[in-house]
């Protein structure tokens, strides 16, 4: 009797450290928490066509990543896709008149943000909307214009 309540007890032990190891993955891998947000700083930009970018898409400079896609939204009155993305604050110093691009990894693969950088004085903050912008480029929309080319 002794046995098999120790037995119950050392099962349901190791049950309740899966069950919480497997919560604490779920929870690392998904990111819902953010604990770096103070160490970011958003900024948006507005496209015609944003392809199929995804949130936490990353944003790079040069190849190198220096923040994620935070949300893409509809803006309802102009009706072009909204990019808000948050930058590490470690690269506070990109100028203002930067120009951003969607673009692909690979022939097929996902999109990311590609950020380069302009020549002004002041540098990007918190809120700062990017002006020029390069939508996405969609292939199936160039090989329909090259097949029905008249």
């Amino acid at each position: 009797m002794v046995g098999h309540r120790l037995l119950d007890l050392v099962v349901g032990f190791f049950v309740l450290i899966a069950m919480f190891a497997l919560f604490f993955l779920a929870f690392e891998a998904s990111s819902i928490h953010d604990g770096s947000s103070s160490n970011r700083y958003l900024v948006s930009a507005d496209f015609d066509d944003t392809g199929s970018l995804m949130i936490k898409a990353p944003v790079r400079v040069a190849g190198v990543k220096i923040g994620e896609v935070v949300a893409v939204n509809l803006d309802r009155q102009t009706f072009k896709a909204k990019v808000s993305f948050a930058i590490d604050k470690v690269n506070d110093n990109l100028p203002k008149d930067s120009s951003v691009s969607i673009m692909t990894e690979g022939l097929l693969g996902s999109k990311y943000i590609s950020l380069s950088p302009g020549f002004a004085d002041q540098s990007l903050k918190n809120g700062d909307v990017i002006e020029v912008t390069h939508s996405a480029i969609i292939l199936e929309d160039l090989i329909g214009k090259f097949l029905f080319k008249s």
